[in-house]
């Protein structure tokens, strides 16, 4: 079970890279939208030409990236969506079973679920080299593999949280291995 604790710390510290890496992208996505407010003004005045659909198109794929990225670090804190209502009410060993049993047989199924949707699409993609249909936009096919990437990084998290409660349930963990919302407002 240590070596398993060991694992989960190492995909823990993963996705903690991957949540400071999704966060710079949320500041490159200010600089672009505020460069593209900038060169649609300059264009609508002086008809410069400057202006560009790819500047759009980028927004959105930073603006993706970096909230598919941070789904793994929210599962890992605790950030995530659940019923806190009812969750902070029971008894952390019954949270944790909970937790548990949500994980090994909704979170993972549905991790796996999104991996085997999404692969027949990504390839096809990939194939074609799949471009927008706007205008002057970017190339489609890297950005329909992120959702790929991402799921695989949850299944990842998803597998460490399980670590993580069957340890505290097993009595090898205290609470600090459980991801909570406390953590999040701590910067943790």
């Amino acid at each position: 079970m240590r070596a398993l604790l060991g694992l989960a710390g190492r995909i823990d510290a993963a996705t903690r890279l991957l949540a400071r890496f999704a966060g710079a992208l949320i500041f490159a996505l200010v600089l672009v939208g505020a460069f593209n407010a900038i060169l649609r003004t300059v264009d609508a005045e002086f008809g410069t030409g400057l202006s560009s659909n790819r500047w759009l198109e980028l927004q959105w794929y930073l603006f993706s990236i970096a909230f598919l990225l941070g789904g793994p670090w929210a599962l890992s804190v605790g950030a995530h969506v659940r019923v806190d209502v009812l969750h902070e009410r029971f008894p952390r060993k019954v949270a944790a079973w909970i937790d548990l049993l949500g994980t090994l047989f909704l979170l993972i199924p549905f991790c796996l679920f999104v991996l085997w949707a999404c692969w027949d699409a990504v390839l096809d993609s990939w194939r074609v080299l799949e471009v927008s249909n706007d205008p002057d936009g970017l190339p489609r096919y890297p950005i329909r593999t992120v959702p790929m990437i991402a799921f695989a990084l949850m299944l990842l998290q998803a597998f460490a949280e399980a670590i993580k409660r069957v340890a505290f349930l097993r009595g090898l963990g205290g609470e600090e291995l459980l991801g909570t919302s406390q953590n999040v407002e701590a910067g943790t």
